[in-house]
């Protein structure tokens, strides 16, 4: 799943150090592929003509970027929405099996984000384990890693009050959506957290403390040469493992045959989970899980849904 767009709710002031500051920077990159292409002969070949053109691009690029930022970081004021970059630069850089989503909120997700983010949101810092217990009333738990524009995941909050969700995304509208959607609802079991799944699994949640994990339609990566962003690998499944009681169970679903196929295959292999149906195959849908519209529009497409529930076995004695 998942972009930095600027909020169109949220007013701009100008930025006139962040525009002084980017055009010295744009000269100096260029000034190194002029010199360049003025040595020699007096008229620039080929090569040096195409190096000119790379340093001033790159320039361009780097002039972008840093008109940006301001915009992005200003879509909410500290504290009163999800950051940017909420891990910042604490956590080495790897493969990521997302992008950062931060396309246009409307005005109803960013007053839901203004209201209830500072009680009701989450920014994965790392910096700190979650008190679950006290986040959740003592609930149970169960986190949902990618849940789009919320629908289905209030859906389920909704059926389930017993049941607390912690629902991770880097959408901000999806973010904004949900809680709305949580107010309208009375949905007090909701929670939504913001940034890398895999910081919060890592970083911030503490051993067995999850009753579940739920994963559904994850970015399927199409592209063979992208296959290795795909989330359910088996490094990420011996992280999760960690953090999952004994019993808890993992479902995913996808409309993806090829990803669908990685999953079980992956799921069967790792030692820390088992096969919830006997036959070692896929799992009809549960009736807890909503049909949403995303999942329609595949049906329509003629895409085939599978979904996988693989529980968590006891840890050795």
């Amino acid at each position: 799943m998942s972009e930095n767009s600027e909020n169109p709710t949220m007013p701009q002031s100008p930025e006139p150090q962040a525009e002084q500051t980017a055009e010295p920077q744009a000269q100096q990159a260029q000034q190194p592929a002029e010199a360049s292409a003025s040595a020699g002969a007096g008229t620039p070949g080929p090569s040096q003509a195409a190096a000119a053109r790379r340093a001033a691009e790159r320039a361009a690029a780097e002039d972008r970027a840093e008109r940006m930022r301001p915009r992005a970081l200003r879509m909410f004021p500290e504290g009163t929405g999800p950051s940017p970059d909420p891990a910042g630069s604490h956590f080495e850089r790897r493969i990521r099996s997302f992008q950062p989503r931060r396309s246009r909120v409307t005005t109803g997700q960013g007053e839901a984000l203004k209201k209830w983010w500072p009680t009701r949101g989450i920014d994965i810092d790392g910096q700190r384990v979650l008190d679950l217990d006290a986040m959740f009333g003592g609930l149970p738990v169960v986190l949902e890693i990618g849940f789009g524009m919320g629908e289905a995941t209030a859906q389920m909050a909704a059926a389930d009050p017993s049941t607390g969700i912690l629902a991770v995304d880097v959408h901000t509208p999806g973010q904004g959506n949900l809680l709305g959607l949580a107010e309208r609802n009375d949905l007090s079991n909701v929670r939504v957290a913001n940034g890398d799944a895999i910081i919060l699994l890592r970083e911030m949640l503490a051993p067995d403390s999850l009753t579940g994990l739920r994963v559904y339609f994850p970015d399927p990566w199409p592209k063979a040469r992208h296959h290795k962003r795909r989330l359910i690998q088996p490094e990420f499944l011996s992280l999760a493992a960690t953090r999952l009681a004994p019993g808890a169970v993992l479902h995913c679903a996808t409309d993806w045959e090829n990803y669908a196929e990685q999953m079980l295959e992956v799921l069967s292999a790792h030692p820390d989970f088992e096969n919830t149906q006997a036959d070692g195959g896929y799992t009809p849908r549960p009736d807890f899980r909503p049909l949403t519209r995303f999942e329609g529009q595949g049906l329509d497409k003629g895409h085939k849904v599978h979904d996988l529930m693989f529980r968590r076995v006891p840890h050795p004695s």
